[in-house]
């Protein structure tokens, strides 16, 4: 009995993998592709376990053994309420948040050297913990955009970083199952046409163009004399003249190759 193939995609919170999938469904109808939800942290431990032929992780990831192409780099925000006095800004530095209590939950995502602002008493255990105690007024968040608003709320804002650490997202899988599927994902990450891809889903060469023919007084056997004339290209309806030149005297030469005006 013959396995139906498919493939499994994993991605954290806040990756957004609809727009990579939809062309998956377009281009391989017949390869169900399976969308795993993961944690943040769970991204590379599900590749290292089977778990997903590739994953859309954030970087950092631990390259032994595994392959990652780098897609794309996020903005950082800061999260506050509304009427913190931060909303009047239209950006933040990490100097304005000296004063400010700054959470930094366990599943974060921004590497930092040193942590901005005051500490919090302890430390929330994931994001979306961190997002309640802001909405709370005990502190602000600072997160990848994305994840700001995967964690909208109507009572708190975000503001764009300028100098803060920033998260890259990335297409990751074991490079020893690097499969004909895998590198179809690649080609659509990586916008790849139809008849660029390595994978399956290439379509098939289109056939050769036949040649053209000879233009007829062209050289070659059966050409027609340089001389030799048209009948309609003789305006006023005569015969074709035997012998001579081959031209009328009412008639004009067909105009070849004069391209058309455009505009």
């Amino acid at each position: 009995m013959q396995v139906t193939p498919s493939f499994r995609l994993a991605y954290v919170p806040g990756v957004t993998p609809g727009k990579w999938a939809r062309v998956w469904s377009e281009r391989l109808p017949d390869v169900p592709l399976a969308l795993v939800a993961v944690d943040a942290a769970a991204g590379e431990p599900a590749l290292r376990a089977g778990d997903a032929d590739a994953g859309l992780v954030r970087l950092p990831v631990d390259r032994t053994g595994l392959s990652a192409i780098p897609l794309y780099t996020e903005t950082t925000v800061v999260v506050f309420p509304k009427d913190h006095w931060l909303a009047a800004a239209e950006e933040v530095t990490l100097e304005d948040l000296a004063e400010d209590v700054v959470f930094h939950p366990l599943d974060d995502t921004l590497e930092w050297e040193r942590l901005p602002g005051r500490p919090a008493i302890e430390r929330p255990a994931t994001t979306a913990d961190a997002i309640e105690l802001v909405a709370a007024g005990v502190g602000v968040l600072l997160v990848p955009q994305s994840l700001a608003r995967l964690h909208h709320r109507r009572d708190l804002t975000y503001r764009p970083m300028t100098d803060a650490p920033q998260s890259r997202v990335a297409l990751s899988w074991l490079e020893e199952r690097t499969t004909d599927l895998v590198e179809e994902f690649i080609g659509i990450v990586r916008g790849r046409t139809v008849n660029s891809s390595r994978g399956r889903g290439q379509a098939p060469a289109a056939p050769a163009t036949p040649a053209k023919a000879k233009q007829q007084g062209g050289p070659g056997k059966g050409a027609a004399p340089k001389g030799a004339g048209k009948a309609t290209g003789n305006r006023t309806g005569g015969s074709r003249p035997r012998g001579g030149s081959g031209s009328s005297s009412t008639g004009s030469p067909a105009r070849r190759g004069r391209p058309k005006r455009r505009g």
